[in-house]
């Protein structure tokens, strides 16, 4: 599983010109799931993504977590992330779980998440054509893998 962190002071997602979710500032999250994925990735990563320190205290030092400053996450699937660009110029998405595996794994990721955030998670519409809307704080862009622990 394979996430997207972006520090934004803003984000909204629009499916078919209608806006299904928005946010203030908090975190956008893209997420990539692959056949493999488990429960303990689900654990691994909400538990990194609830700890990261990625907003500023008052020394203007990320210092803070998103429970510190009571922020806000929107989820969006994102099958993309796992693409091999390593033949031609057409990416493959075979490492991408399929529909049947991804989204039982994504919505037990928004649950896990829902648990601990400080406010009810907001989510993209999965395998829909969506337009992602943000404004990114920083820009702080972080990549977490769950297969790549070290």
């Amino acid at each position: 599983m394979k996430v997207v962190i972006q520090r934004v002071s803003k984000a909204s997602v629009t499916v078919k010109e209608v806006k299904v979710a928005a946010i203030k500032k908090g975190m956008l999250l893209l997420v990539g799931i692959v056949e493999g994925d488990t429960e303990e990735d689900i654990n691994f990563l909400v538990r990194k993504i609830l700890k990261l320190r990625i907003f500023n205290d008052e020394n203007a030092v990320m210092n803070k977590s998103l429970g510190d400053i009571n922020g806000e996450l929107l989820v969006v699937s994102q099958f993309t992330l796992h693409a091999s660009t390593k033949k031609g110029s057409r990416p493959s998405y075979k490492k991408a779980a399929k529909s049947k595996i991804a989204i039982p794994l994504y919505a037990q990721f928004i649950r896990a998440l829902e648990k601990d955030a400080p406010k009810k998670v907001q989510t993209g519409a999965f395998g829909a054509d969506m337009k992602v809307a943000l404004l990114n704080d920083g820009p702080i862009t972080i990549i977490i893998d769950s297969k790549v622990r070290v």
